[in-house]
């Protein structure tokens, strides 16, 4: 057993001791902290499975079962996530040495502080984040009012006696048609050939995503299991390349999930409350981002919370894309 495993278990125990102590949090905080309740993941990863159906409730393992979850929604999953491409292939830029951490108090060399980089999906600031999902949201609600207004004009629709028959359309004699050899088919005889050399599948990396509720922290938590290009399960070395190297053995570590006998690559929560309170605050009454509708209670409702979480994770694992489907 190595260092890493030793530690690894040391900690998930030590972890395991300090959740159990925790009580479990009965009042809202959702707009003052940042923090869900039980019930309010509960709400939320409903909404995300109505919203995005390639996600979906499991129980995980009986002896695992936390009794302040329902028995058949302890977590969250989604498998077989394209991830086209490595991090640090999104990292070349000419603003390449730019790196800002925020949330990190007066002291800008605190490790537990968030960092964001140059990344094409990873924003630099909370602003801008809070900025990026309202224009995708606002985008996509112009879209739908634009279709909804679309309306065809019934005065110049072609009635219905006046569209030709297909029996009155004339055949196209067979000797006005020559025949071509198509250059799309293969020639010569099919033994002499690799059947590798006709392969046109893109073969890339998978993951399933896991989202759990931690009760310390009293917010969500995303694990990662990735396969290769042969469906082989990745160690977590390669694991690492899929996440923005800022995070690597910082934020991103490698756990045991709380539900099932493995251990994954997980995003530490210890910043998410923090991050996703200013982010919502950032993001006012939602409407700009088609978040809610005018004459509405203000603000961005409790079961949305995972669809903003799960774009704001995208700052961390950039080329895994499991919220191009995500919308509110």
């Amino acid at each position: 057993m190595s260092v890493r495993d030793v530690y690894s278990n040391i900690y998930s125990t030590f972890h395991s001791v300090r959740e159990h102590l925790i009580p479990v949090l009965k009042n809202s905080k959702f707009k003052e902290t940042g923090c869900l309740t039980p019930e309010e993941f509960v709400a939320a990863g409903e909404f995300l499975v109505y919203k995005c159906p390639t996600w979906s409730w499991e129980s995980g393992l009986s002896e695992k079962t936390r009794d302040y979850l329902p028995r058949d929604k302890q977590f969250l999953v989604t498998r077989n996530v394209p991830c086209l491409r490595r991090a640090k292939q999104m990292e070349l830029t000419e603003d390449e040495g730019e790196t800002r951490q925020v949330d990190g108090g007066d002291d800008e060399k605190d490790e537990d502080g968030w960092m964001y980089t140059h990344s094409s999906r990873v924003t630099k600031t909370m602003d801008e984040i809070a900025q990026t999902i309202m224009d995708e949201e606002e985008e996509e609600e112009k879209l739908k009012q634009n279709l909804e207004a679309l309306n065809l004009d019934k005065e110049k629709q072609v009635p219905l006696d006046e569209i030709p028959d297909i029996d009155d359309i004339p055949d196209i004699e067979d000797d006005q048609v020559e025949e071509e050899d198509d250059p799309a088919i293969a020639q010569g005889p099919q033994d002499d050939r690799n059947p590798a050399d006709n392969d046109k599948i893109l073969q890339v990396r998978t993951y399933d995503v896991f989202i759990t509720y931690d009760k310390y922290y009293q917010t969500p938590r995303m694990w990662l299991f990735g396969y290769d290009e042969q469906r082989r399960p990745l160690p977590s070395s390669r694991v690492f390349e899929d996440v923005n190297q800022d995070y690597v053995k910082k934020t991103v570590t490698i756990d045991t999930h709380p539900h099932l006998n493995m251990n994954l690559a997980s995003i530490h929560p210890c910043k998410h409350a923090e991050v996703m309170q200013k982010i919502i605050e950032r993001m006012g009454d939602g409407v700009s981002a088609g978040l809610a509708e005018k004459g509405q209670d203000a603000g961005i409702r409790v079961d949305q919370y995972l669809i903003i979480f799960l774009k704001f994770m995208s700052s961390v694992v950039p080329t895994i894309d499991y919220d191009h489907t995500i919308s509110a």
